[in-house]
């Protein structure tokens, strides 16, 4: 098998958008109806709003790798390093840590030049607590760098990376080509969206980190997406990927077979489109909390008002399997009579819609407006 970092006209990457303008036109229509929204919201619920989209990406980029965080631990780690908690949460787990820092430093120097000690940085922020890895470094073992999949003895090889002693100097040309391409440079790409497809095929074919090579990937295809449109993107790409990995590796995978790679700019920014719709309902979720909590908050007492506020951390997707009275007990810290009181209560005042009947009775949040 011949990569594309093995044939000649590597980095000279090609491709036709003839096909993919439709969904760049989509997308900025997408992006307009995010801002209206936006501006809809109050400052407190925009940060809200930026809080849950970060956890979204912080959570979902880690679960493409096979790590999985606890919720309410990323929520503290990027409030903390936002500076949104008056007394910093306490995070233990040093990879939540990590992952809420990237994710915070990302945002907010989206508009540097990229650079081999940003990149480090990241690389740090992301390893923390591992062991056993080259941490802020490029890699430098002798063994070939493969993706891999299957069993012992049964190994598929999907794609082998540049040798290590090759990183620096695809490093180099790499930062360069990121530079150069941004708004102002000598090459500058236009369309953000087909500069953030080339940023992360191209990252992710140099592979030049042991580990954390997709998750800082995904970073760059975000700052490259930042810059082109001059402010912070608000989505979270690596939820929408997640949905579906086989089909991105399987996109990437035969986009690194060649420098011609049409198909997987369209891939990437089909997959970009969606997440800023996913993006859209997350901000119309926030706004219907608002709503919720505008109307409600007179009628909760701080029992209820906590495992209202438990319900909506789960995000649009929903508390799984509703509330339960036994759900409610352990969150409120309460007894079954009180549960059942409150239960009663918030059906009463229509915050909840009461669903199944007898031990199979759940209870939904009421986020229709004609409360």
């Amino acid at each position: 098998m011949i990569y594309n970092w093995q044939q000649p006209d590597w980095p000279d990457f090609k491709y036709d958008i003839t096909e993919i303008e439709d969904i760049m036109f989509s997308f900025a229509e997408e992006m307009g109806r995010v801002s209206g929204i936006l501006n809809a919201l109050s400052k407190d619920s925009q940060s809200d709003t930026l809080v849950n989209m970060m956890v979204s990406e912080a959570i979902k980029t880690s679960e493409i790798e096979g790590e999985y965080l606890n919720r309410q631990d990323v929520v503290s780690s990027i409030r903390n390093n936002l500076g949104l908690n008056r007394k910093p949460a306490n995070v233990r787990d040093k990879r939540v840590h990590g992952i809420g820092s990237l994710m915070v430093d990302v945002r907010q120097t989206y508009q540097e030049p990229l650079s081999k000690e940003k990149l480090f940085s990241w690389h740090k922020m992301l390893m923390e607590g591992s062991r056993g890895l080259q941490i802020g470094k490029w890699r430098s073992h002798k063994e070939p760098m493969q993706v891999i999949s299957g069993a012992a003895g049964k190994e598929k090889i999907h794609f082998e990376a540049p040798s290590s002693k090759q990183v620096p100097s695809e490093m180099d040309r790499f930062i360069a080509w990121f530079n150069e391409t941004a708004p102002g440079g000598k090459k500058q790409i236009k369309k953000a969206l087909v500069r953030s497809a080339i940023a992360h095929l191209y990252f992710e074919s140099i592979h030049p980190f042991e580990d954390g090579n997709g998750r800082i990937g995904r970073a760059i295809a975000e700052k490259a997406l930042s810059q082109t449109l001059k402010r912070p993107v608000l989505l979270s790409l690596s939820k929408t990927i997640e949905v579906n990995k086989r089909q991105y590796y399987a996109a990437l995978e035969k986009g690194q077979r060649s420098n011609h790679i049409s198909p997987w700019i369209k891939y990437f920014i089909e997959t970009i489109l969606l997440a800023q719709r996913q993006a859209r309902q997350l901000i119309d979720f926030t706004l219907k909390k608002t709503k919720f909590f505008d109307h409600f908050k007179d009628m909760l007492n701080e029992r209820q008002l906590k495992v209202m506020k438990r319900m909506f951390d789960a995000g649009p997707e929903g508390f799984e399997g509703g509330m339960s009275a036994a759900k409610y007990i352990a969150i409120a810290k309460t007894t079954k009579a009180t549960a059942t009181r409150d239960l009663q209560h918030l059906s009463g005042i229509k915050a909840f819609i009461i669903e199944g009947g007898g031990r199979s009775t759940h209870y939904l949040l009421n986020l229709k407006d004609d409360h």
